[in-house]
């Protein structure tokens, strides 16, 4: 669907990284939210306003994996559709999440989960969809096969998907074509390719999507949406490079890198405070970071010195400022919680 979304264990290559960097200063404590009895890894996807945090934890013996809730201090799996794996990729405010998972024949399906019950939300007519993102009404957004075989966008709301459109789209040519983060207003942000077959962030409201622009580049994605309307995600330069940006009334802002005008950063997640957490290329690997005050900080160096973790991406904050993500903590991969000193 997108390369945000391809599975997290992606980046389990990053456990040879190294140890964590020394830190200037702390600002952040730093919880590691475990893992399930019988599982290697855990990846944190999403956090909401009381700290319940979902995402994934599984087993690389097996390659098997679970949507986790971790709330009041504790983990636990809440299954799949009936497959081999599962991620949790969005928890609102009541502790539904949204997500997918593989069912029995290993296909891949958007869910929503209530009560710790995972519920196949259903497709746009090509048989498998994928859900990223929930907000406080229960509504769902994703992306899902319609019955020509491309990818759409989709809202989820009381029961009936609705297929977003595209900017253009031809088939074919759908694969980033998907609806990435929803706000309280039901204002929707994603990513769709254009009649020429590029791809742009776009914003969708009331039925009307709309391109957004570039920072001098060819091509942007969407990813997260407050609920004052702005949005961030990733945009290319002049020079060919793609950056975090933070969008204002659709005004783009390049948020820069960790090192240098060519290194790569990905804007993931914004909360209403206009506080943007993503992650960045690092000399030979990634960090995570957060943006605020005008100026982007590798989240490495915020948290305590000598802690063993290496912090790899921040892919959720709430209102209060904590912040999920995944990383390794003593060599072990694990999704972690950032609460402010």
């Amino acid at each position: 669907m997108d390369l945000r979304a391809s599975f997290p264990r992606v980046f389990l290559f990053l456990l040879l990284s190294g140890a964590a960097s020394l830190c200037a200063a702390q600002t952040y404590t730093i919880t590691d939210l475990g893992t399930v009895s019988g599982d290697t890894y855990s990846v944190a996807r999403a956090v909401n306003a009381t700290g319940e945090v979902t995402g994934a934890v599984g087993s690389d013996r097996n390659n098997t994996s679970g949507v986790f809730l971790y709330s009041a201090g504790v983990i636990t799996n809440q299954g799949t559709l009936g497959g081999s794996s599962g991620v949790g990729n969005g928890i609102n405010a009541t502790g539904q999440i949204a997500g997918y998972s593989t069912n029995a024949s290993g296909t891949y399906r958007a869910f929503l989960s209530t009560g710790g019950t995972l519920t196949d939300i259903g497709d746009l007519g090509g048989g498998s969809a994928v859900a990223y993102a929930i907000n406080d009404a229960g509504d769902v957004v994703g992306s899902a096969v319609t019955s020509d075989g491309s990818n759409h966008p989709f809202f989820y709301s009381a029961g009936h998907m609705t297929d977003l459109g595209t900017l253009g789209s031809p088939n074919g040519n759908s694969w980033w074509n998907s609806a990435q983060g929803v706000n309280n207003s039901a204002v929707v942000t994603g990513t769709s390719y254009d009649a020429h077959g590029n791809f742009f962030a776009f914003t969708w409201s009331n039925g009307t999507m709309t391109k957004m622009g570039t920072l001098g580049g060819s091509w942007s994605q969407g990813y997260a949406i407050n609920n004052k309307g702005q949005v961030t995600g990733l945009a290319y330069t002049k020079n060919g490079s793609a950056h975090a940006f933070l969008a204002t009334n659709g005004v783009l802002k390049d948020l820069g890198t960790l090192n240098g005008p060519t290194g790569t950063t990905w804007g993931f997640a914004i909360n209403d405070s206009g506080v943007v957490v993503g992650q960045g290329t690092f000399q030979s690997t990634y960090h995570a970071f957060v943006y605020s005050g005008g100026k982007i900080k590798d989240l490495n160096k915020l948290i305590p010195a000598g802690s063993g973790w290496v912090l790899l991406s921040a892919n959720g904050i709430n209102k209060a400022g904590q912040i999920v993500g995944q990383g390794t903590h003593n060599g072990q991969s694990r999704g972690f919680l950032l609460t402010v000193k």
